[in-house]
């Protein structure tokens, strides 16, 4: 995920290249039967950016997880949520 909103930020010229853009992810698993399920998965980014350019970010970070093919291929199955926080450069 982390991956596509980094390409999708890149393709709009903001730079998220070079450990501008770092993710925490973090899982909520449950037992079933016995059995460790993952039930919900959250990628917390931190991008380092001017804050001018905040409306486009929320703009991507609001479009860009049906792009990415983790989420389209898991979001049926696992509660799958993203946020970003804006850090000024």
């Amino acid at each position: 995920m982390m991956g596509t909103f980094g390409g999708a930020l890149e393709a709009r010229q903001i730079d998220a290249s070079n450990g501008r853009l770092t993710a925490d992810v973090t899982g909520g698993v449950e037992s079933e039967e016995g059995v460790l399920v993952i039930r919900r998965i959250h990628v917390a980014m931190r991008l380092v950016a001017p804050e001018e350019l905040r409306a486009t970010i929320e703009r991507v970070h609001g479009v860009y997880a049906m792009r990415c093919p983790l989420y389209r291929t898991l979001h049926n199955a696992i509660q799958l949520t993203s946020s970003f926080e804006l850090v000024a450069s």
